[in-house]
């Protein structure tokens, strides 16, 4: 399957987005979950963990800030305590500057309530990609969501290319969401599947009846599902630093997934996402359709409740993008006028080049996909408590175990 073709994430947007495509893999040629790397005999502290296949390992990337906000560089291995589950864990492999890889997502909201800010969003996001790309080895991918998701550019380091994904930025047109009820047999809508014998060499379009065909369900942005897709299909698949850069209002009306859906994708695919809130309240005026599904890990609610906005009831994008941000050990930011998107990029990129790579080896293994919840603090016992007490460490809250 060539995901580069841009048509094929989209024919994707007309299926249930839970799960997509993790039915049709073959186990024996499914990529190993990124929660956890395997990796040689112990490197040098302050080096470079290297890969091979020995010993399981749970891979974290930390940022410190100090009370001012500023990045803190100069830590070292035993500055740190670590425990899984309540239980301390032994810091194995450490450095204080990751030279991985970058893979980098940017998802774009292009629904009609980010016509005001899409302009403002594509020049913002041609800079950064200039500065924060190092051509010799980070690789990056544009996606977009509406009421459908379409991968515009796959991954590249192509300055070139990326600027093309990033023209091709439109808001989408309610209309598109009747496409599966357009030829439902051929691939999801699209003829063939978008080029793509029977739907992307999956019977009848991704191995559901009709492709996923008839009129989609509910209908509007596709938050969530361009989480899971960016994160399943793309993510998953890839070794290094990862990261997705969210731009949206936060609002979902369309998705298949739930929020915990979307959250745990991006987390077994061991994917950090930044949620920028760029939003536009005056497109809110109208009344709209409540359509997203927040889910829970448990069954619970789950998610942030709606709040009144043009007497309407809405989701609470804030919330739900810090949600997002947080348990994926990424950071939340907000557009405003003192707060332009353009020094959002500039704190994402010195966070991306200023890592800690910490690996271990968990004490008590656990298996068959559970979940495991991960503290990472700072140790004040080893120095003066005033000099780490008003620091704050971010990372991912846990992982899941294979």
């Amino acid at each position: 399957m060539n995901i580069s073709r841009r048509d094929l994430l989209s024919a994707f947007a007309l299926l249930p987005a839970a799960g997509l495509l993790r039915g049709q893999q073959n186990p024996a040629s499914a990529p190993a979950s990124p929660a956890t790397n395997t990796t040689s005999a112990a490197a040098a502290d302050g080096g470079q963990p290297k890969f091979s296949s020995d010993v399981n390992v749970v891979n974290l990337f930390a940022t410190v800030r100090s009370k001012n906000g500023k990045i803190v560089k100069d830590l070292a291995k035993d500055d740190f305590l670590l425990d899984e589950e309540g239980k301390p864990q032994t810091i194995k492999y450490f450095s204080q500057e990751s030279d991985l890889p970058l893979y980098l997502g940017l998802l774009v909201d292009t629904s009609g309530s980010q016509r005001n800010v899409l302009n403002d969003e594509r020049s913002a996001s041609y800079r950064f990609f200039d500065q924060i790309l190092r051509e010799d080895r980070d690789l990056a991918f544009v996606l977009h969501f509406d009421f459908q998701v379409e991968l515009l550019q796959d991954f590249t380091s192509s300055r070139k290319d990326l600027e093309k994904g990033l023209d091709a930025l439109a808001v989408g047109q309610p209309q598109l969401q009747q496409r599966g009820q357009q030829g439902g047999q051929q691939g999801g809508g699209y003829p063939n599947g978008g080029g793509y014998p029977n739907g992307g060499g999956y019977p009848n379009g991704g191995g559901y009846p009709n492709g996923g065909g008839g009129q989609r369900r509910g209908g509007g942005t596709d938050l969530y599902d361009a989480i899971l897709l960016a994160s399943d299909e793309l993510m998953a698949k890839q070794k290094g630093r990862k990261a997705l850069v969210l731009l949206t209002d936060g609002v979902d009306t369309g998705s298949k997934t739930t929020l915990f859906e979307a959250i745990s994708s991006a987390q077994r695919a061991d994917t950090m996402v930044y949620s920028v809130l760029f939003s536009d309240n005056s497109s809110y005026s109208q009344p709209m359709s409540m359509g997203p599904r927040m889910g829970g890990r448990r069954g619970g609610m789950g998610g942030p409740m709606p709040r009144q906005t043009g007497g309407y009831d809405r989701p609470d994008g804030k919330k739900v993008l810090e949600q997002i941000a947080r348990e994926t050990g990424g950071r939340f930011f907000q557009v405003s006028h003192s707060h332009p998107i353009d020094k959002i990029y500039a704190e994402v990129e010195e966070e991306l080049r200023s890592q800690y790579n910490i690996g271990y080896t968990p004490s008590e293994p656990a298996h068959g996909g559970v979940y495991r919840h991960i503290h990472l603090a700072l140790n004040v016992k080893k120095k003066d408590p005033k000099d780490l007490k008003d620091m704050v460490v971010v990372t991912r809250e846990g992982y899941y175990a294979t």
